[in-house]
């Protein structure tokens, strides 16, 4: 199993997340919060499909890939500056992922495939992309959601539950919605469905 292009392109993916100097706490033990990340995506993908394809998988665990290096500071502030640093990301994210899956013995289809899921390309239409969007909606909503919503002023933080909300599959809103909440951000996604 350790000597299959699926394994090594984990495996090599895993490294990277290790790399990540910021550290998050878990169970006691600080863990590179990127490979942590990459953990909850995958985590929400066996929840979202029964057998994910290989392609899938690959695409969810190599979305947040070394977003480190290119902090959001490094971008304008404001939406477009947002929304630029977010395809960036992605671009990168996409290229490395699929010269990892080269490397491991993937052809360059599969490896362009991945690339475009990661990329969010065809997102609606596309199963991977559809994937790696709800991974990363659930993973915020479970994780970030709580904190981002004291920074945020609210008017803008119901545009934003809204449009996330958007482009989740049925599937996803399901399990977001079982996602444990505090009153007050159980209170915002609330407001922002009957918007």
């Amino acid at each position: 199993m350790s000597d299959t292009p699926y394994a090594k392109t984990l495996a090599a993916l895993d490294a990277l997340h290790a790399e990540d100097p910021r550290r998050v706490e878990v169970d006691g033990e600080p863990v590179p919060q990127e490979l942590w990340h990459a953990g909850r995506m995958s985590a929400w993908l066996e929840r979202l499909h029964d057998q994910p394809d290989e392609l899938v998988c690959l695409a969810v665990r190599g979305q947040h890939l070394q977003r480190w290096e290119v902090p959001r500071s490094d971008y304008p502030e404001g939406r477009v500056g947002y929304l630029t640093w977010r395809r960036d990301q992605g671009q990168r994210a996409g290229e490395t992922t699929a010269r990892l899956m080269r490397e491991a013995g993937y052809s360059a289809e599969q490896a362009e495939a991945v690339a475009r899921m990661i990329r969010k390309q065809g997102l609606g239409r596309d199963p991977g992309a559809q994937a790696v969007e709800d991974c990363a909606c659930l993973v915020f909503l479970e994780n970030y959601f709580g904190d981002f919503a004291k920074q945020i002023d609210h008017d803008h933080l119901i545009r934003i539950v809204q449009m996330t909300w958007k482009k989740m599959s049925p599937q996803a809103h399901e399990l977001a919605l079982a996602l444990p909440m505090t009153t007050e951000a159980r209170g915002l996604v609330e407001e922002a469905l009957a918007g």
